[in-house]
């Protein structure tokens, strides 16, 4: 479906239900916020070094009424430093992949009413922790999904949410290659239910995701991953929470995949948080079949930059696999006047592979942030040390955000 069909099924869905907006308000709810972003990446084996600063700005307006909420929404990408390899361009340069860009980023109507929300058209999907499926917001072009999600929480404690989505809309934008496409078809549906009860919540999910685009992959990309995830917290002392959290899965192939392969997925970690203090320690595993290239756990569709660190180097699984053995100290206070909080934290990584006991090698991430009324600043430091994949590689990220909300 194309952006103009999608804005026209927003606007026309939202005039079918105009007899009753007679009787409602309209509320008008406008939406801008912008990023700027300076990112410098040195990386071993690539003779010069990327300098990318770039500007993002979105901005929309969500007009409701009832239960009703139709939303439009463009995102506009500006290089004002562009001396890097956007992953596009093919300069010989480290890869930032924030490609100049403008675009249509969400056109959606929303149906809110008896425990049901239905969402149709363009839109953000941020499922669990966003391991398998996220809108992949550190970029600056973000990922959406051309998509219908329906949510039903009619029980107490229990809840599903279902989405069937034909296209991921990428974070190429509209200059997209074969390889890197602006968009990617496909029968792509997932499911989850969950049981909320006091230890915390059990979730079942099903995720089958369909990259029908013999130019990505030749299709290695499509999978079928199902599982379950446990996560809570609990009080331990006045003033101390422990978090926790464990996930399973088993991923195969699924629809055009040539490969045939079967691979496992683990999660722990838990985590010890006070009013200022707060410590994390995990470990993550994407398993490994024979060692074949994409017949490891992969998931093409996840919000990469939240997990196995900020220098990026796994955003595609290695064929042996991968396993994230990590921790995080770090500390956030409020404070009076036009700062109202800071933050702190460090995360150190260490990374091995899933089959023939390999290191990959070690990371670590800095990070400094502080809230200014309606702005965040922050700055990123991530070092990754090679061993046994990829190079050695040091980035730097300064962050300047704003929102109007």
């Amino acid at each position: 479906m194309n952006k103009t069909k999608n804005c026209a099924l927003a606007f026309a869905a939202l005039g079918a239900c105009a007899p009753e907006a007679q009787a409602q308000d309209i509320k008008l709810k406008p939406l801008i916020d912008a990023r700027f972003r300076y990112e410098h990446v040195d990386q071993d084996g690539v003779a010069d070094q990327s300098d990318a600063a770039t500007l993002r700005v979105r901005s929309g307006v969500q007009a409701s009424t009832g239960p009703w909420a139709a939303l439009v929404e463009s995102e506009a990408t500006i290089g004002i430093d562009n001396h890097y390899n956007d992953g596009l361009n093919g300069r010989p340069l480290p890869l930032v992949a924030d490609p100049q860009n403008i675009e249509l980023n969400r056109a959606q109507l929303r149906y809110v009413d008896h425990h049901v929300t239905v969402t149709a058209g363009r839109q953000l999907l941020d499922l669990a922790d966003q391991r398998f499926v996220g809108p992949s917001a550190w970029r600056q072009n973000e990922q959406t999904f051309d998509a219908v999600r329906v949510t039903w929480a009619g029980v107490p404690r229990l809840s599903i949410d279902a989405t069937y989505s034909w296209s991921a809309r990428t974070v190429n934008g509209i200059d997209g290659t074969p390889a890197r496409p602006q968009s990617v078809p496909g029968d792509n549906w997932f499911g989850l239910a969950s049981y909320a009860a006091p230890v915390g919540t059990l979730t079942g999910f099903a995720y089958l995701v369909d990259q029908d685009l013999a130019s990505l992959q030749g299709f290695r990309l499509s999978s079928q991953s199902y599982g379950a995830r446990f996560a809570g917290s609990r009080t331990i002392a006045k003033g101390w929470k422990l978090g926790y959290v464990t996930s399973f899965a088993r991923q195969s192939d699924y629809r055009n995949n040539p490969n045939r392969y079967v691979a496992s997925y683990y999660l722990a970690e838990a985590s010890l948080s006070g009013k200022v203090l707060a410590a994390t320690g995990g470990y993550e595993v994407l398993g490994a079949d024979q060692g074949t290239a994409l017949t490891s756990f992969q998931t093409p569709l996840a919000s990469f930059f939240r997990f196995q660190g900020w220098a990026s180097k796994f955003t595609t699984t290695p064929p042996n696999g991968l396993r994230d053995l990590y921790g995080t100290l770090g500390a956030s206070w409020k404070a009076n006047g036009p700062v109202s909080g800071y933050s702190v934290s460090a995360t150190w990584h260490h990374f091995d592979s899933d089959r023939l006991s390999q290191h990959y090698g070690d990371e670590i991430d800095l990070l400094a942030q502080a809230r200014i009324r309606r702005t965040t600043v922050a700055a990123r430091l991530a070092r990754y040390a090679a061993d046994a994949f990829a190079t050695d590689t040091t980035k730097v990220f300064l962050t300047l955000e704003w929102s109007l909300s």
